[in-house]
């Protein structure tokens, strides 16, 4: 079979790069077991083929030799049908086959198909030359099995009786096997020892080495002990100095107050130190987490105490000079106590910290103890600014008489000026009487826009009104550096500055009501403005009742107040338009342009309630003069200022509502002529607004221009009239005529117009008769206009125009109706002149 392997390997399966990897002996079915052939199986078969087994153990062994071979060589096994499981895994040995069945079957090289083995190069070397030596080898298989049998049985027996012939070595070897194994036991003995003795090295050495690990955790748990012990006394150890400190240490020295700082940061920082899990059950830590608080609590009493102590003894201090400032018209300045007081910011952030309660009870304490203070200097502050304020008029007859000195007198004078509504109590205080008092006294609300015009021009000069300003600045450019200064000082004391934790919102509530959720933040700037407010609680309303009694000395006064208020809300916005200041002046600026409102709106309905004397000539009337001061005095006021669109806008009112009520009064006037009202009035208007340059009342000024001019034409036309009457009668008839459809020439034709009765006419109108005319006319004139316009040269110019028109006209008609006549005027053109030169001169 090995042979037949062999043989077909090289000759077939070699040349086409293939294995032969088994073969199975078969023979024909039949009676008479012949061998055929030798059938090979190869890894790829492409026939099928139909083996038939002559037997259940032939079929079971076949079987199984396919399957051991399919499994021991091929990659992609083949599947096997219809074949149990138990046959694949479990056939029985090919041994145990009877002998005649398993020549049918295999042969007997394939008794062990388990135990098979390969060939290798040497073995097949040696089968091929074996093979070569005997020609018939392949064609007689079984002859050359036989030979080779003889030739096995031969070496059998060769190999026999040598080692029959070596029986001495192999004796020898047998003795010599036998001290080997004598050997072996010794040492096996040797080696028993050896492993009993390694095996107590084993024992103590894990011994030894479960003590090393005992000692490395203990080394380990001793070293972060002392890690947990090093953590909490260098964290949680306050030292004697600060304890010190804490429980009596001088919060009225420098020194003092910088140990007690020291120590108090140092109490916060070994309070809130973060303490690891376990320590909190730790004694000494409950023990040293108890002495801490005590300090704190201890602390936070002496200094809680002591800082009340210091804001009354800083209040006593302070009021000592109260009386002295209030007299000059300035503020306490209080930079001494918050100079003191700012040493003691850091333990306030260190009570804000650790007793929020203290720290708010303290704030508290201070905010009382400073409105009592601040209302006290404020509205002595106020009294004197009012006195000084009423005290701008002059002295004399029928003026302000002198105010007392004394302070009790001054609370007394002012007593009316102060409550909660900051407003005027009435005439009766005595100070209202003061401001009021004379038969010519000031006006009131009450009073006529006349006598509101001319007692500005009497009483209240410039001066008064630039003392005014100055006093009213005064105010206010104390009050400014006061609050500002407060406000800081408050932030830095009482630490409102931004936090970490509370960057913007200091408090977050929820309220409930009727089922809706509002969300109420509470802001740091709110905390200062609140505090800011009660203690300043009585500037809003000192300064309400101080513009109200300068309002009521002269209304003008709200242009001063207006301008002064609104610069001094810039600029407290500037610096933060969320501070309290800020938000007070905003509320009395607005106070301050109700009454300048007020102002505006009085003088127009004041224009409106005017009633002009029916015995005396008009002139320029008073609101048209008050307009003028008021607008030189709002000039220089609100030069460069912020406001000034307030005031444009007041411009327009105002001069609309002049524009009116002239032309009202003229419709009224009786004694002075519609048209002479209407010109002077508007004439001063022009100039006024001309000489002031006011833009915004640039379109008023032309039309006040157009108004003059057009009214002092018809003046002068109604008033010239008909100077030379008979001659104008006579003329106005040529003109008929001649609209009639009469020639010009042909006139001079008609019975009542002919040259006869012209002459008639002209020698009624001598130069004497009418220069005589003119001057009653220039009487007249002057009769109807007022002496302060100016205007009657103008009006007598205009006058004399006017003549010399007429008198051309006349002379046209009779050039053109009565040509070659040789009729003249009696005077001439040159005559004219000379008379209205002559009569203004001798005026």
């Amino acid at each position: 079979m090995t042979a037949i392997k062999h043989s077909l390997q090289r000759d077939i399966f070699t040349p086409n790069d293939e294995r032969l990897l088994s073969i199975v002996n078969v023979c024909k079915a039949g009676k008479k077991k012949k061998n055929l052939c030798n059938v090979f199986l190869c890894q790829r078969c492409q026939q099928v083929y139909r083996w038939v087994a002559s037997s259940t153990a032939e079929k079971n062994s076949f079987i199984s030799c396919i399957w051991k071979l399919n499994q021991r060589y091929l990659r992609k096994k083949v599947e096997f049908v219809n074949v149990s499981a138990q046959l694949l895994e479990g056939v029985p040995s090919l041994r145990s086959v009877p002998s005649g069945e398993n020549q049918s079957v295999a042969g007997g090289d394939e008794d062990a198909l388990d135990d098979y083995q390969e060939l290798n190069a040497r073995e097949e070397q040696d089968i091929e030359g074996m093979m070569e030596v005997c020609e018939y080898a392949i064609s007689n298989a079984e002859a050359f099995a036989e030979k080779l049998s003889s030739e096995l049985q031969v070496l059998d027996g060769a190999n026999i009786q040598s080692i029959m012939a070596s029986e001495k070595q192999v004796n020898i070897l047998m003795h010599l096997l036998d001290e080997a194994l004598a050997e072996v036991d010794t040492i096996e003995g040797k080696l028993s020892s050896y492993e009993e003795m390694l095996q107590s090295v084993k024992e103590q050495m894990d011994q030894i080495s479960q003590s090393n690990r005992i000692i490395q955790i203990s080394s380990t748990n001793n070293h972060k002990l002392l890690g947990e012990i090093e953590f909490l006394v260098n964290h949680m150890d306050l030292s004697k100095g600060h304890i010190k400190a804490l429980q009596d240490g001088d919060l009225s020295s420098p020194k003092g107050i910088e140990a007690c700082i020291n120590a108090s940061e140092a109490l916060l920082q070994c309070m809130n130190v973060a303490l690891r899990p376990g320590h909190e059950k730790l004694t000494a830590v409950k023990q040293q987490q108890q002495l801490f608080c005590e300090l704190r609590d201890t602390f936070a009493r002496r200094l809680t105490n002591h800082l009340n102590n210091v804001f009354v003894h800083q209040g006593h201090d302070q009021s000592s000079t109260l009386a002295q400032n209030t007299a000059e018209l300035t503020l306490p300045k209080h930079h001494p106590l918050h100079r003191d007081l700012l040493r003691y910011a850091k333990l306030m952030e260190w009570l804000k910290s650790t007793q929020r309660e203290k720290y708010e009870g303290l704030s508290r304490t201070y905010v009382d103890y400073m409105t009592r203070l601040y209302d006290r200097e404020i509205k002595d502050f106020f009294e004197v600014a009012k006195i000084k304020m009423a005290g701008t008029t002059k002295e004399g007859k029928n003026k302000f008489a002198t105010l007392p000195r004394k302070e009790s007198a001054l609370k007394q004078e002012t007593e009316s000026l102060h409550g909660s509504s900051g407003k005027l109590t009435g005439s009766t205080s005595s100070l209202n009487k003061l401001a009021v008092q004379g038969s010519n006294s000031r006006r009131s609300q009450s009073s006529s826009l006349l006598d509101m015009g001319n007692m500005s021009a009497s009483d209240l000069d410039v001066a008064d009104r630039t003392k005014f300003d100055k006093i009213f600045e005064q105010v206010l450019s104390e009050l400014e550096p006061l609050c500002l200064a407060e406000q800081d000082f408050i932030i830095k004391f009482f630490k409102l500055q931004q936090q970490p934790a509370l960057a913007q919102v200091m408090t977050l509530s929820l309220f409930f009501s009727h089922g809706n959720i509002f969300y109420f933040c509470f802001f740091r700037k709110d905390m200062v403005r609140m505090m800011m407010t009660k203690i300043f609680a009585c500037i809003e309303m000192e300064l309400n009742s101080l513009i109200a009694l300068g309002d009521k000395i002269d209304t003008f006064n709200s242009l001063y107040m207006l301008v002064k208020m609104s610069h001094h809300v810039w600029t407290a916005e500037n610096v933060d338009p969320a501070s309290y200041l800020s938000t007070t002046l905003g509320n009395v600026l607005v106070t301050v342009k109700r009454n300048f409102d007020k102002c505006i709106f009085g003088q127009i309905k004041q224009m409106e309630e005017v009633k002009i004397s029916k015995k005396s000539k008009v002139g320029i009337l008073p609101f048209v003069t008050s307009f003028e001061e008021f607008a030189e005095l709002a000039e220089t006021i609100f030069r460069n200022a912020e406001r000034r669109g307030d005031l444009d806008k007041a411009y327009v009112k105002l001069i609309r509502a002049i524009f009116t009520n002239v032309e009202k009064v003229a419709n009224e006037s009786q004694k002075t002529p519609r048209d002479v009202v209407m010109m002077e009035n508007f004439h001063h208007i022009f100039s006024t607004l001309s000489r002031l340059k006011i833009s915004c009342l640039e379109a008023e000024r032309r039309e006040a221009k157009h108004k003059y001019t057009d009214y002092l034409q018809a003046y002068v036309i109604n008033s010239l009239g008909q100077p030379l009457e008979k001659l104008n009668h006579f003329f106005e008839g040529v003109e008929a005529r001649v609209a009639q459809g009469v020639r010009e020439e042909e006139v001079s034709y008609q019975l009542a117009f002919n040259k006869q009765e012209l002459r008639k006419v002209i020698k009624e109108y001598p130069g004497k008769e009418v220069k005589k005319g003119l001057d009653n006319l220039y009487k007249k004139v002057d009769k109807h206009l007022c002496e302060e316009e100016s205007l009657l040269q103008v009006v007598w110019h205009s006058m004399q125009d006017e003549f010399i028109r007429q008198y051309k006209h006349f002379e046209g008609l009779i050039g053109r109706c009565y040509p070659g006549s040789g009729i003249t005027m009696e005077f001439t053109i040159q005559d004219m002149l000379e008379y209205f030169s002559s009569i203004a001169q001798s005026h």
